[in-house]
């Protein structure tokens, strides 16, 4: 299949007048700071860490691949579940996906860049440009992404349409209260989500379950956001992350949580067109494919359904993994070439 570059793909799109969604993978990341979020990086500070479960892991498993190794043990705790294991055996499976989760959480948060202004200016200006073209139309912004990249470009750059779904409400109060002694809450999710049009499918650093209610970390007086995030997860307070190997486990967790049940349900009604960048679509991925076609039979009227999906493509193992699984959307794939994306700068 020929690759468009992006700026064609956009043009003809416009033409169209076609609602432009757009949805995010690793790739988004990995294109700002490769050595920072790519699969080695993160492999190579789990194994780092001083964590005898983790150590004997890395010692067996021959893959990078985070879902993979998760994955695998997900397995092996299913077969010594089914055939009655020594249950000393089966716990310390489950010790072992205890604490990847764990150190997959701790690599991510540890090599994360300190704060937004570690962010180049022209870096973040650069990628503002190139998310407006989502949000200043009737589009939403969707990634699969843990990090807060993407929430830092955003809050930097004021975007107006840009909303994630989080506010604050008042206090219950017995009695009136007037508007200036009003007690507000943490920012929630729920109340602004009619408006929302960013999400985060898989979770991220700084969502939070509280168990009742879904909360985002923010700045603080003399804190960072980051620095308040590492504050509750010392508390032993998570993110929302989705770290299941496989995709069926991945929408079994997306479905217990609220939160992330909505963004899901906001990506399967989506209408137009879906960009796709730094997304290749893996076998741990399907849930999404799923989601995709969903869209694209979710209006009985052509102008209700999601018509066509633009895949970025980075390398040639990229192009024919794509090409290979085109048969799985029922909607158009078209291609265009990410390199030619300005994402930053």
């Amino acid at each position: 299949m020929a690759l468009q570059s992006y700026s064609d793909m956009i043009a003809s799109l416009r033409k169209k007048k076609r609602t432009k969604h757009l949805l995010l993978g690793n790739g988004f990341s990995m294109a700002y700071d490769s050595t920072i979020f790519s699969y080695n990086a993160l492999n190579s500070f789990i194994r780092n860490l001083n964590n005898q479960v983790l150590s004997k892991l890395f010692s067996v498993v021959s893959t990078k691949n985070f879902e993979a190794i998760m994955q695998q043990l997900e397995t092996l705790r299913d077969l010594a579940t089914a055939f009655k294991a020594d249950v000393g055996f089966v716990a310390s499976i489950d010790q072992a996906i205890s604490e990847l989760r764990a150190g997959f959480l701790e690599a991510v948060k540890e090599l994360h860049p300190e704060h937004v202004f570690t962010i180049p200016e022209e870096k973040s200006a650069a990628c503002a440009v190139f998310l407006r073209e989502y949000v200043d139309g009737e589009g939403g912004i969707f990634t699969t992404n843990y990090d807060i990249l993407l929430y830092w470009v955003l809050m930097r750059n004021r975007f107006p349409n840009a909303g994630d779904g989080f506010g604050r409400e008042a206090e219950d109060y017995e009695e009136f209260v007037p508007a200036e002694d009003l007690t507000w809450s943490n920012l929630r999710w729920g109340k602004h989500k009619d408006e929302q049009s960013v999400f985060y499918l898989h979770g991220a650093l700084p969502l939070f379950d509280t168990g009742v209610e879904i909360e985002k970390e923010e700045y603080t007086d003399g804190s960072y956001l980051l620095e308040n995030i590492k504050k509750r997860i010392e508390r032993r307070e998570y993110p929302i992350f989705v770290t299941a190997g496989t995709a069926r486990d991945k929408l079994s967790h997306i479905k217990h949580n609220s939160y992330l049940s909505y963004c899901y349900e906001r990506l399967s009604s989506i209408q137009g067109s879906l960009v796709v960048f730094g997304f290749n679509f893996g076998e741990y991925d399907y849930h999404i494919i799923d989601a995709i076609n969903i869209a694209a039979k979710h209006g009985r009227k052509t102008s209700d359904k999601l018509h066509s999906v633009y895949v970025g493509i980075y390398s040639d193992d990229a192009l024919r993994h794509i090409e290979s699984i085109v048969p799985q959307f029922q909607c158009k794939v078209n291609l265009f070439d990410s390199k030619t994306a300005p994402i930053w700068g």
